[in-house]
């Protein structure tokens, strides 16, 4: 039997975002797509950082919240529309993550699945041996496939 590498599940056609992007392109393409995480990308297309809900969330939690209905409430609120809007225009380059786990496509599945786990991570950029994307390896993909492959 044949050895199941990532190249045989992973996603080829992958949506990237540029890293000179803002956060509003970057929550709309994720709302768009209905994902949740994205290579980035330089204008050269070369691979250089990894772009999460999470990115948006926790760089978004610094933001003043109004916290009750009042007078407070609303100068808060004031305060948080205006920091989101200046949020909204960050970089995408500002808030990704640039320490990177690769994977190759030749890389057998249970070696992705175990930097998934032991990194706490649900998406991987599949590279080839310049560091160029090839695709992606997502945990929805493992389970796509194993379940296709028990019907």
């Amino acid at each position: 039997m044949k050895k199941l590498v990532v190249k045989d599940i992973m996603t080829k056609n992958v949506i990237t975002i540029n890293k000179n992007a803002t956060v509003y392109e970057l929550s709309k393409l994720f709302l768009e797509n209905k994902i949740s995480g994205v290579p980035v990308v330089d204008d050269n297309n070369n691979l250089v950082g990894i772009a999460t809900d999470a990115d948006i969330i926790i760089h978004e939690s610094n933001l003043p919240l109004p916290l009750s209905f009042s007078h407070a409430f609303l100068q808060k609120y004031e305060s948080y529309a205006k920091s989101t809007k200046e949020y909204l225009k960050t970089k995408v380059e500002n808030i990704m993550t640039s320490r990177l786990k690769t994977v190759y496509e030749d890389t057998p599945i249970t070696k992705a699945v175990n930097i998934m786990i032991n990194n706490d991570i649900n998406r991987i950029p599949v590279v080839d041996k310049n560091n160029r994307l090839k695709g992606i390896i997502a945990r929805a993909d493992i389970i796509k496939f194993m379940i296709k492959n028990t019907e």
